[in-house]
This record gives C-alpha cells, sequence and structure tokens, in this order.
C-alpha cells in the first residue's frame, strides 16, 4: 500500500511539474511579409542559416508555415523561451551573432528580404495540450483568431476548455496550441490565437462540418451565449497553412 501511494505521489508530481513548466515557456507568433519575389529568399534564408542559429542561441523552433493563399507572402512561424527574459537575452545574442550578419549580408546583396516583421508574444492558456513540433506525416494546419466581446474572454476561453477543445478532438482535428496575447497592442485581455492540424483540405471541411453540426457543440454554443455572442461581428479569422520544409512541425 505504501508504495502504491508513493508511486501516485511520484506520478502527480510528474504531471504538476509538467503543467508548471508549460505555464512559465514563454511564446512569440512572428510574421513576416517578404518584398515582392523574394519569399524563396527568405525561406532558403531560414533553411540555411537562421534556424540553426535560433537553436544556438536558445530559442525552441516549434513550426514554420506559409498561408495555402499567401498572395501576400507572409511567413509565420512560432517560438518558445524559458522565459520573457531569455527572449531578449536570445535575440540580443542572434542579433550580434557574426554567422547571422554574413547571413543576412549575403542574402540581401540585392535588396532587404523583408518589408514588415510582426511579432506577438503569447502566454499559453491552462487548457492547451503542451506545445511541442507535430510529426507522423504531414498536415495543414489552421491559425485562428479571436476577438471576444467586451468583457466576454473568460467566457470564451471556458467554453474552449469546457467543450470546444474535445469536440474539436472527436471531430479528427488535432489541438495544437491555444494562446491569448500577453501585450494590450495584440489584444491582450479581448483575444484568443490558436492552430489546430488538420490531415488535408478534405479530412478539414469533413471536421468543421461534423463539429458544426454537433449536438454538443449546439448544446454548448447556446448556453454559453445566453448573455450574447462571445465573439464580435467578423471577430473569427481563418488562415490556412502549409509548414516549410525545414520546419520541425510538419
Amino acid at each position: 500500500m505504501k508504495f502504491l501511494l508513493a508511486l501516485a505521489l511520484a506520478l502527480s508530481l510528474a504531471f504538476t511539474g509538467s503543467a508548471a513548466d508549460q505555464e512559465k515557456r514563454f511564446f512569440e507568433l512572428r510574421i513576416y511579409t517578404a518584398a515582392p519575389d523574394k519569399l524563396d529568399g527568405l525561406l532558403a534564408r531560414f533553411r540555411d542559416h537562421t534556424v540553426k542559429l535560433f537553436a544556438k542561441h536558445g530559442m525552441e523552433n516549434i513550426g514554420y508555415w506559409v498561408p495555402v493563399d499567401n498572395k501576400e507572402n507572409k511567413l509565420y512561424y512560432v517560438l518558445a523561451y524559458p522565459s520573457r527574459e531569455a527572449r531578449d537575452q536570445s535575440w540580443k545574442e542572434f542579433g550580434a551573432d557574426p554567422d547571422w550578419k554574413a547571413a543576412q549580408k549575403a542574402s540581401e546583396a540585392n535588396g532587404r528580404l523583408v518589408t514588415k516583421a510582426d511579432s506577438i508574444f503569447l502566454a499559453p492558456t491552462d487548457y492547451s495540450p503542451m506545445v511541442k513540433a507535430l510529426t507522423g506525416g504531414s498536415h495543414l494546419y489552421e491559425f485562428r483568431e479571436y476577438t471576444a466581446t467586451p468583457g466576454k474572454l473568460a467566457n470564451l476561453n471556458s467554453r474552449f476548455r469546457d467543450h470546444t477543445t474535445a469536440l474539436f478532438s472527436k471531430h479528427g482535428m488535432i489541438n495544437f496550441g491555444y494562446w491569448t496575447p500577453t501585450e494590450a497592442k495584440n489584444g491582450a485581455g479581448e483575444k484568443l490565437v490558436y492552430f489546430v492540424a488538420h490531415k488535408d483540405a478534405a479530412a478539414a471541411a469533413a471536421s468543421w462540418k461534423g463539429f458544426v453540426g454537433d449536438a454538443d457543440w449546439v448544446k454548448a454554443k447556446a448556453a454559453s451565449e445566453t448573455d450574447g455572442p462571445l465573439t464580435t461581428k467578423d471577430g473569427v479569422k481563418s488562415t490556412m497553412m502549409v509548414p516549410t520544409d525545414f520546419s520541425p512541425s510538419k
């Protein structure tokens, strides 16, 4: 009996430690807009230099994606760090690295590769799975951004925690990661962003059709919106993406 109690306590502490590690990690979503005809050059620089240098300086490469409909030459990627302070130190070291300076100079001999670089600092929600690179074959990723009705982000998170994520899994979606921005300029206190993964476009369509028509979802949505919608009008945005060839998440 004592052995079983000790084992149970050890397992409990192990799982608690994992949750604590997850909550302490700091995430960053970066969105780059490449100059006209320069997206391939930007991807090559990441493939040949940047990703390795990020790892060298303590950044965790989670995933790199480009939109399926990429008319704006975008590159999305997610990095993880032990803390915000670690993030700042890593970027400082990266920017000063002679190998990065040489790679940047060589790649921009005919002009800058990036016209705009957006950075969004993110904290994982308490119901997010452990965010890690997704392997096991190629996937179609979906990046979704929700803007909550004023004062209702907590309600929106409750619905995801208690119903939505489980129903996503039920209908074949892979819950990849859920976050809220940490800074007001990026929607802190009013936005939820997340990635889910699908096998392919047909699977995505089938999953969403099944989810929307699920009686449990219809019931949960109605119960959560007795005082009005949880998201603003046009407050849900979706971008379908595919991983780059150098992305840890496939």
